[in-house]
């Protein structure tokens, strides 16, 4: 919904980064490691290689922190200026403590406080509308939002409907009060708590603690029906996006880019026929990363930051489990080469 700020202040990005591994995991390894072929993996969702932090010595955070110091330093920002981190992830270092205060503390972000929201795939979209909403409120001036997913610590690789999707990035953007009138300008959230038995990790929580169980039963990796995730995707994305662009009387042709998240070129291709939108306004890099959950719509925003022009309408829109889904309406704030 349209926010109402009284104190006249819009909530803008002002600089975006993304980091993904060096390693990549192709289509053709995939092929040796599960009964699957590149081309039926293309076919089904425009994936042909996706990148993974082997290592075990760079969690999440440490794909988190690799983004954020490069936005620090790419726009020659003092860490010590931010008042608040934010990181949107479903793959925590730790259940407990969140990751988003050990982040702000590693980049010097020593005036920061931080927390981490999980929304599944829609993390990055629902963290975008906390953060303006912390800026709108006057009382802070330099946010920094992170979405990060280390996706192959819970991927089973020998499961062929989930290891072929998913890969590790992060990006992320910075919040700032808009110095001109573009910026943040409406949203459209919803979210259907009967999904969630469609798409989830089963164990690790107070329903279903860890035990020797639910480890042999691969409770701790992530489990989806594939057939009703794609149904309920394809359908609420699109939704979500007529309805953000019905808000605030916009047509295909009003709209620069729309950026969506990650998950299947097929469910994107759906989106963009519902908006009226040509190929070439559609942002997709899911071919080189897969879906990288929270990471996918910064890593877009990082990826194509050269094309955007100020002014630039564009639409965001994302899905996930939970079921979480929603969509977004911001105006570019800056020109690349300004």
């Amino acid at each position: 919904m349209k926010s109402i700020n009284s104190k006249g202040i819009k909530a803008a990005i002002t600089a975006v980064s993304g980091y993904v591994p060096s390693e990549i995991l192709s289509n053709n390894d995939l092929e040796k490691m599960v009964d699957t072929t590149n081309e039926w993996i293309v076919t089904r969702t425009g994936i042909k290689e996706r990148r993974i932090a082997r290592n075990p010595l760079e969690p999440t955070s440490f794909l988190a922190i690799q983004a954020a110091n490069q936005l620090l330093q790419k726009n020659s920002i003092d860490p010590a200026t931010i008042d608040l981190v934010i990181v949107a992830t479903v793959t925590p270092d730790m259940p407990v403590a969140a990751t988003a205060p050990f982040v702000a503390t590693q980049i010097g972000a020593h005036n920061a406080f931080g927390f981490d929201l999980q929304a599944a795939c829609s993390g990055f979209l629902y963290g975008m509308s906390s953060a303006v909403n912390y800026i709108e409120s006057g009382r802070y001036q330099k946010v920094l939002l992170i979405g990060a997913d280390k996706m192959s610590s819970i991927v089973d690789y020998t499961d062929r409907s989930t290891c072929i999707i998913f890969g590790d990035g992060a990006g992320a953007v910075l919040f700032e009060p808009s110095s001109n009138d573009f910026g943040w300008e409406d949203s459209y959230f919803r979210s259907d708590g009967s999904g969630r038995e469609f798409l989830n990790i089963k164990a690790g929580g107070s329903l279903h603690p860890f035990n020797e169980n639910t480890f042999a039963e691969g409770g701790h990796n992530i489990f989806q029906e594939g057939q009703m995730v794609f149904k309920n995707a394809v359908k609420n994305m699109a939704d979500a996006a007529e309805k953000v662009m019905i808000q605030n009387q916009l047509k295909g042709s009003d709209i620069a880019y729309l950026l969506p998240h990650q998950a299947n070129k097929r469910i994107i291709d759906a989106t963009a026929r519902r908006m009226n939108l040509s190929d070439e306004r559609v942002l997709m890099n899911i071919e080189k990363y897969g879906n990288t959950t929270a990471a996918t719509l910064p890593l877009l925003l990082s990826d194509y930051e050269s094309k955007f022009s100020k002014g630039d309408k564009l639409v965001f829109a994302a899905f996930g489990g939970g079921f979480t889904w929603g969509a977004a309406y911001l105006t570019w704030n800056y020109d690349y080469n300004n």
